[in-house]
């Protein structure tokens, strides 16, 4: 990276922070704005917090107990003056009725929350680690190229719900991914940052982690007070286009650049991790199309999760068949029948087989 270039990211990061601190002067949602149904109120007398097992930019989470339950327990910051405590319990609010509206099996599962004396949400605690440190614990062993697909339909389908319910989350990232107990799916956490599609006119830019981040959210210069950054939903699908290539790679997005350099890569650059060769051309072409420039070419995550299932009925090889069950002798009539049967079902699946062969072929 040339001088130029360094004193320009180096400018950029002081006007990231001057926006910042323009944009949270005026994106305050005054509490009263907002109501929680007292049925996703939980009672504080039987929270009990435990040992912290994570941080982030907006609170901790911790271990906990609410009554004979174990779960997890975010406990947001409280800010340090009105104005941002006012920003702060707009955003508690908004996430607590977000997570409490949209269910599915891919989303981690509300339990409740409490406003006073601080705001706390309850949610399912999961045994598993972050899919963040899974990977680095492996690392630099690569996932199975099954195990990675079926983490990727896992959370295409709760950003397909999220979609489907008009919330985009603005902050997909491993660390957002939590493994199951037995690490065979994956569920998304962290509503934070996320947003009523309906007001995206109302959207702050420079929102979420740089890394996997969309170029339409980086901007150049600082915003006018109260002005913000036009963009829709396909901010997440490029952040799952990283997330895709790191569970193909097993690999940091922008390796060797700061968070601010590989923003500044992907918006003014138009860079991208590379896609080696080994990374099967379907795969990478769903990745790819995930991070193109252009949001509007990015797929929905119905596509996604369509041509991530396409490849795996027709790229990847079928898993071993079951043994052969015992021979069973049986009467004339019905050993006939069996037969018949038996040379119908061989001849459709060497059909199948014969397709499948053909689309590998044409694939490579």
């Amino acid at each position: 990276m040339s001088c130029c270039e360094e004193g320009v990211i180096r400018k950029q990061e002081v006007v990231l922070k001057n926006q910042t601190n323009s944009n949270s002067s005026s994106t305050v949602f005054p509490a009263e704005k907002f109501d929680i149904d007292k049925k996703l109120l939980i009672d504080p007398k039987l929270l009990f917090i435990g040992a912290k097992i994570g941080e982030g930019a907006h609170g901790k989470v911790y271990e906990g107990r609410y009554g004979n339950q174990i779960i997890a327990v975010k406990v947001l910051n409280c800010g340090s003056n009105q104005e941002e405590r006012d920003v702060l319990e707009g955003r508690f609010v908004r996430e607590v009725s977000m997570m409490s509206r949209v269910k599915h099996a891919n989303l981690v599962k509300f339990i409740g929350a409490c406003k006073d004396p601080i705001m706390v949400i309850a949610t399912e605690l999961l045994p598993g680690m972050s899919l963040r440190k899974y990977l680095l614990s492996i690392r630099p062993k690569r996932l199975d190229i099954r195990v990675a697909i079926g983490y990727a339909l896992d959370i295409a389908r709760a950003m397909e719900c999220l979609h489907a319910n008009g919330v985009i989350h603005r902050d997909l990232k491993p660390d957002n991914l939590l493994l199951t107990a037995n690490q065979k799916s994956v569920k998304l956490a962290d509503f934070g940052l996320a947003r009523e599609e309906s007001v995206t006119e109302m959207m702050t830019a420079e929102t979420g982690t740089y890394r996997w981040m969309a170029p339409e959210l980086y901007s150049t210069v600082t915003l006018r007070q109260g002005e913000k950054k036009h963009y829709n939903n396909k901010v997440d699908v490029y952040s799952f286009g990283i997330v895709l290539w790191e569970l193909l790679t097993n690999r940091m997005p922008f390796e060797g650049m700061s968070n601010l350099q590989a923003a500044y890569a992907a918006a003014f650059k138009q860079m991208r991790p590379s896609l080696s060769e080994d990374i099967p051309p379907d795969l990478a072409f769903i990745v790819q199309s995930c991070w193109v420039e252009d949001a509007n070419v990015r797929p929905s995550f119905s596509q996604i999760i369509r041509m991530l299932n396409t490849y795996l009925i027709t790229v990847l090889p079928p898993p071993p068949p079951p043994p052969e069950p015992a021979t069973v002798k049986v009467a004339v009539p019905c050993k006939a029948i069996i037969t018949e049967s038996s040379a119908r079902g061989k001849g459709k699946f060497a059909f199948l087989r014969q397709f499948f062969t053909m689309k590998r072929t044409k694939t490579i």
